[in-house]
């Protein structure tokens, strides 16, 4: 335990003091510690904050129930992670509404190749468990790198770690309360071997209970941490179309198995394809042709073949390529930094190149080589 995360755990910890508010703070003061550390004058000071606000983060047992949870973070073997964390998820921190902090339990690697999330109804028809299992047994085959995420709810997200879990694949379950608990009980027994084969991942402390809110709230985690969500099953309304929503914008890929016209549980999935905020899926490989990861199979092992490549007409997209190729993955942001080139230039070269099949643009405005 570090006296570092007792101040970001802390941070988390103080009522009335949100997120938002949080952020603000860390914006203000530079980091955590800073925050407990400042007066509570100066505190007063930053807009956003109040007298009262700023008297709840000099209470003293703040930083008390920081080191409970982190005490029991230890003996649980849970893993925390803060936002300036360079251990922190790469796409789940991309997201502007991101956790500051989270609890993660298991060994899956959350910056995983290849991630999908699969949400739908909690009312599951033996259509939407039969598609959500077929469909992840054939990626498991196609894509044996890949980390399903799903909220361990009854229906598509139960069948969904369970799948998962057959076919050897990782699977993490984002809970909408502490890591003291499982919710619902009856899927403890799988919670349990997803500790070994995945994880569990919350941002709510210990003592927190699956209030409806909640879940809602962890929806943004389940749809940040993915490159894609995948939607089987949902009514017209529902927790899965959160996620869906959030997923879309954040500038993931979104799909929808359909069903019958008439099934009242594949309206949601239906009204996802029909704003086109969702692609048609009918099959793993529907899946794998949008996302391009049949590109990547086919292209593995074949970076040698592009360091090759020259551009006499344009030095600058030799030395972009062979960055993408150093680095696997860069922001157009420090691209540009270690490029010394205009942003505007950049962005029109990558075009080129993403026209070329050389380069394929990621969520966050990130590019990768093909």
């Amino acid at each position: 335990m570090t006296d570092k995360l007792i101040y970001q755990v802390g941070l988390t910890m103080i009522n009335g003091v949100g997120e938002s508010h949080a952020r603000l703070l860390l914006h203000a003061l530079g980091d955590a510690e800073a925050v407990f550390s400042e007066s509570q004058a100066n505190l007063e000071k930053i807009p956003g904050m109040n007298a009262t606000l700023a008297e709840e983060i000099k209470r003293p047992d703040v930083l008390l129930k920081a080191e409970k949870e982190i005490a029991f973070a230890e003996s649980k073997q849970i893993s925390i992670y803060f936002i300036t964390d360079p251990r922190y998820p790469q796409r789940l921190k991309q997201c502007a509404d991101a956790p500051l902090l989270f609890y993660y339990r298991g060994n899956a690697n959350l910056d995983a190749p290849h991630i999908l999330s699969v949400v739908g109804t909690r009312k599951a028809s033996h259509y939407g468990r039969e598609m959500t299992e077929q469909i992840i047994c054939d990626l498991a085959v196609k894509q044996p790198d890949l980390l399903i995420v799903s909220g361990l709810a009854y229906g598509i997200d139960i069948c969904a770690h369970t799948a998962a879990l057959q076919q050897g694949l990782p699977t993490v379950g984002v809970l909408a309360h502490g890591l003291d608990r499982i919710y619902p009980p009856a899927h403890r027994k799988t919670a349990v071997e997803m500790i070994t084969q995945g994880g569990l991942v919350t941002d709510f402390p210990t003592g927190v209970f699956p209030d409806k809110p909640n879940f809602v709230r962890r929806n943004r985690i389940i749809a940040g941490l993915a490159d894609a969500t995948l939607v089987v099953e949902s009514a017209e309304k529902g927790g899965s179309l959160i996620t869906a929503d959030l997923a879309f914008s954040y500038e993931r890929d979104v799909f929808a198995v359909p069903g019958r016209v008439t099934d009242s549980h594949s309206k949601g999935c239906h009204a996802l394809i029909r704003q086109n905020k969702a692609a048609l899926v009918t099959s793993a490989d529907d899946l794998i042709m949008a996302m391009q990861w049949d590109v990547e199979e086919r292209t593995s092992g074949k970076m040698p073949r592009q360091m090759e490549l020259l551009f006499p007409e344009n030095e600058e997209k030799q030395k972009i390529l062979s960055l993408l190729i150093e680095r696997q993955e860069i922001h157009t942001n420090d691209l540009a930094l270690l490029l010394q080139l205009p942003i505007q230039q950049l962005s029109s070269l990558l075009f080129e190149m993403e026209l070329d099949g050389l380069v394929k643009a990621l969520p966050g405005n990130r590019y990768k080589p093909l």
